[in-house]
């Protein structure tokens, strides 16, 4: 009879470590490594569409926008991953045994979807970011059209709400709104 095959489960510290050497971003969630798809070119352009909108509406307020590039960290489902973008308004907290590159209390964070992460944006990345008690937005920009949805923190429960063509979204945490049409203004997704 044949050994079972088992399986290696890496500690937060080996997924750091490797995350520190590699070239390709990669996710972590209880103890396995995913690779992250990397974007098409209106992936790109929607999230810095995105990243410039925020940006936008918080100068001269305390907040901050990141990219990618800043690691979130959520503690209640033992992931590390990197929304194309977020927004924090509190002095950033630092996941610790983590690097200096992972945070913990985002206020708004963004993805834009692609073929290989829609599902799991809408679904359980969406369930985990909401265990993040500092979270007040979860915006989820469409790849295949025209379609921003906001998942708004309501005391302890959540509203979404879905903007299409012609449509406005709010933001309450920031009290902005964003308009369809002008975060898809670069794109070819019609």
């Amino acid at each position: 009879m044949a050994e079972p095959r088992r399986h290696h489960r890496y500690s937060y510290a080996e997924y750091a470590a490797f995350e520190t050497f590699s070239d390709a971003k990669h996710e972590f969630l209880d103890g396995e490594i995913y690779a992250m798809a990397g974007g098409s070119e209106d992936h790109s352009a929607l999230a810095a569409e995105m990243i410039g909108l925020l940006r936008d509406a918080i100068r001269g307020r305390p907040c901050k926008a990141h990219t990618s590039d800043l690691r979130i960290h959520v503690q209640a489902a033992n992931l590390s991953t990197y929304p194309d973008a977020s927004v924090f308004c509190e002095p950033l907290q630092r996941y610790e045994p983590g690097p200096e590159t992972t945070a913990l209390n985002p206020a708004i964070l963004v993805e834009v979807t692609s073929d290989s992460s829609e599902e799991y944006d809408l679904g359980e990345k969406r369930k985990y970011y909401r265990m993040i008690p500092s979270l007040r937005e979860y915006v989820v920009v469409s790849h295949r059209e025209r379609r921003i949805t906001v998942d708004v923190r309501d005391r302890e429960s959540w509203l979404t709400v879905v903007a299409t063509r012609g449509e406005r979204v709010t933001l309450p945490s920031l009290n902005v709104e964003l308009v369809v049409d002008d975060i898809y203004r670069i794109s070819t997704i019609g």
